[in-house]
């Protein structure tokens, strides 16, 4: 009897699309960058090389040099990766707006695909939403959390709170409870949105409670950069109340014939809707008060008054006036003094 297993039947596996992330060599939430991927998107990580520097602006200008990252990246290429990310706040803010455009530019040319980075998603991300004043949350020392927000700065986005936690290793084992009451200490103005800071620092479940009790986005690093990333290649990152990640409602599919006549249908109202306010704006401007202009309408008749009561002889009042006054007639006014002329007034 043949017992061996027939697998033809199975088929697959389905292919990947590939999304390429170089991320700095203490990176350890590869499970939450994951989280926000859909099924058919693999990722694919490598990491800097090792420096013994703790979490400093040192370390952040030591894991962005484009030496580094372009061996990252060309190390990728070999899984052909759609898009290549750098999964760094630090890395990619500490050179400002125009360092952070020429890692994404070197990035490029070591891969010959798209890149992006964490800080240039995260000002993508606050353009997507039209916020300009953010609450900001960092892990960093109180020099690193100032240097985001320089960079912000330059972008024209402002802080309006913050909140940090000064730690220089071990970031990604900070609770979800400390990062939600930073949240709270840094939302203390008026802000269109909320900014967690850092790729090491977990987030993912603590974004809807966020959204939920602050009432507005709250956006992280990891959350950004995945969704630029995705973005990129047409896709749209996945997470359950997110408002960043949020799709319009998707319209119901037509039939040839109902998209054909909707088509027809706008495009005659349209053409109606312009020849109507060209032809009330030529008149307004080009006919009104010409005399080729219409006439106007004419008015609707006035109705008659109607008579009232008679009115009661009034020649008893007047005999009981008295005598008459002078002012009341104008014979009995003396006459006015004669004009004088121009010479009597001494005018040459």
């Amino acid at each position: 009897m043949d017992v061996s297993l027939e697998v033809s039947f199975l088929g697959g596996p389905q292919p990947q699309r590939g999304v390429g992330v170089v991320a700095p060599f203490d990176f350890a939430l590869d499970r939450e960058l994951w989280r926000w991927v859909p099924d058919d998107v693999s990722l694919r990580l490598t990491r800097t090389p090792y420096v013994p520097v703790e979490v400093s602006l040192d370390l952040a200008r030591l894991v962005s040099e484009h030496e580094t990252l372009c061996e990252a990246v060309r190390a990728l290429g070999e899984t052909e990766p759609e898009v290549v990310a750098y999964a760094c706040t630090s890395g990619s803010f500490v050179g400002g707006l125009a360092g952070e455009r020429a890692m994404c530019e070197a990035m490029n040319s070591a891969g010959e695909v798209p890149s992006v980075t964490t800080s240039g998603a995260l000002l993508e991300a606050l353009d997507e939403l039209g916020a300009r004043r953010i609450a900001l949350v960092t892990p960093y020392t109180e020099s690193v959390t100032r240097s985001l927000e320089e960079y912000l700065g330059e972008a024209g986005v402002t802080v309006t709170g913050r909140a940090f936690l000064g730690l220089t290793r071990h970031i990604w084992k900070v609770p979800y409870r400390s990062v939600v009451d930073m949240a709270r200490q840094a939302v203390v103005g008026a802000a269109d949105a909320l900014f967690i800071s850092c790729t090491n620092l977990p987030t993912y479940d603590a974004i809807p409670q966020l959204e939920a009790e602050l009432r507005m986005p709250v956006l992280s690093a990891n959350q950004v950069t995945m969704w630029a990333a995705l973005r990129r290649v047409g896709v749209h990152a996945v997470g359950p109340y997110q408002q960043l990640l949020i799709q319009p409602e998707p319209r119901p599919p037509q039939s040839p014939l109902e998209a054909r006549l909707e088509e027809g249908l706008e495009g005659r109202l349209e053409a109606r809707l312009e020849e109507g306010l060209e032809a009330r704006f030529e008149v307004g401007l080009d006919e009104l008060g010409s005399p080729e202009a219409p006439p106007l309408p004419p008015l609707p008749p006035v109705p008659p008054v109607p008579p009232g009561p008679p009115i009661a002889p009034a020649a008893s009042t007047a005999a009981a006036a008295g005598p008459a006054d002078p002012q009341a007639d104008p014979s009995q006014l003396p006459p006015f003094p004669p004009t004088p002329t121009d010479e009597q007034e001494g005018w040459a």
